[in-house]
Order: structure tokens, then sequence, then C-alpha cells
């Protein structure tokens, strides 16, 4: 199986997950387009990207500015939309203003995308969403990331049914090495590490890469559809991670 000439849109591909996406995509052959707020990051990412590669400053809230990811392209084969934060905070204690905004970014976000695409992509196209190991073993802290990546595993299912034959998919990362995550924890990165490798069964985070070679796939296999691919060492299958 092979992305050769396919064109992807990758929104929130300029670090982490979707960076490695581009990555891999580009390697089999895809003409790859990513988007993100940063314009700088974005420059940087394309810097260390080798292929057909092009960048697009947007913000994943605003409809209009999604909108214009897409204008470029007459044909869009397979988007993948990693674009959401993490909120972290008691819900007692963290302003709702925060809470919004994180529900804005991965849940209305990837309902601008998938308006603005849908409409250019081929019946063989997929859409992958990206949920998180926290819809499934939640832990205090993180209530507005679980609805986040909850929503997202509905939405999934939801639109594999409404966008048929399109493919509608989503991955579920555990605890990843990225530089969100990183930013996240920023001076406790290291002990939090050290804590939660010991309670995934195969005793360390994910990588990066590893999320993307999921994505990957699910671009390849025509006939995965509706499903949430869990990429979490095991996580979710103990109490608590």
């Amino acid at each position: 199986m092979s992305l050769q000439g396919q064109n992807i849109v990758i929104v929130g591909g300029s670090s982490g997950i979707g960076f490695e996406t581009a990555r891999l995509a580009l390697q089999q052959g895809a003409n790859v387009t990513i988007a993100g707020r940063s314009e700088e990051k974005l420059e940087k990412a394309k810097f260390h990207l080798i292929g057909n590669v092009w960048t697009v400053v947007a913000d994943v809230t605003d409809e209009t500015s999604v909108n214009q990811i897409f204008e470029r392209l007459d044909q869009i084969d397979h988007v993948f939309i990693p674009a959401g934060g993490l909120s972290m905070g008691k819900i007692l204690d963290t302003d709702p203003d925060e809470f919004r905004q994180g529900l804005e970014e991965r849940i209305f976000g990837a309902l601008y995308v998938v308006r603005a695409a849908v409409p250019k992509m081929p019946k063989h196209g997929s859409i992958t969403l990206i949920s998180g190991v926290r819809a499934d073993r939640p832990i205090p802290g993180t209530t507005m990331t679980t609805v986040g990546v909850a929503a997202a595993e509905a939405l999934t299912r939801s639109l594999a049914l409404e966008l048929a034959p399109i493919r509608v998919n989503a991955v579920a990362p555990g605890w990843t090495d990225t530089p969100l995550v990183s930013n996240v924890l920023g001076d406790n990165y290291d002990a939090v590490i050290r804590s939660v490798s010991e309670k995934i069964p195969v005793k360390r985070i994910g990588k990066s890469e590893e999320v993307a070679e999921a994505v990957i796939m699910l671009m390849n296999n025509g006939f995965i559809n509706g499903e949430v691919l869990h990429i979490d060492g095991g996580e979710r299958h103990v109490s608590a991670a």
C-alpha cells in the first residue's frame, strides 16, 4: 500500500504526532499540506520535511480560516486532525473560558475541517481524528480533556455513517512524548514520565512516530471505518496511569 501522489492535509502538523505523520506520508510519495497557527513553527517543520509539502497558517477555531486551508486543492484524499490542546486542572479551579477553548479546538475545529474538506474528497478518501486514553481512563484534573476526547470518538462513529463511503476513524494515544506534553508538564516532566511509565504495561510512554504509523495505516487500509485505534501500550487496561 502507498500514498503515492495522493493529497493529504494535516491540521496541526507543525510538531509532534502531526509532524511525524507528515514525514511518513511524504516518504510514501504523498503531497502534504500542513496547517497550524504559528507561521514560524510551520516554516521550521517544512525545513525538516523532504518532499512536496505546503504550509498554511490557520486558526482551527475560525471556520473562515479553516476554509482557506483547502482553497488551493482540487482534491483531498486524506485528512488528519491532530489539533487540540490538553486542558489540565480541576473543574472548580479552572477558568471556563479555558475549557471552552479546548472544546472549540478539538470538536468545533474538527467539524469545520470536515465541512471544508468533504466536498473535495473522493469516495476512497479518509478522515482521521484524534482521541486519547482519557476517554476510557479519566484521572482527576483532566475532566475537560476527557470530555473532548470522548466527544471525538462519538463524532468518529457518527461521521463514519454520515459521510460513507468516505471513511472516518480516530487514533487514541496514551502518554506520548510530544512537545505539547512537555510544555504542559514543564519542570515536572521527568518525574511524571517516570511515574506513569511504571504503570503502563510496556513500561514506557509512546513515541510520536508510533502514533503516526497508525494514522498512515488507517489512510492506507480501505476497509477500516468508524474505529478508534488505541496506541497506548495497554494503558487503558490498567486502573490508573
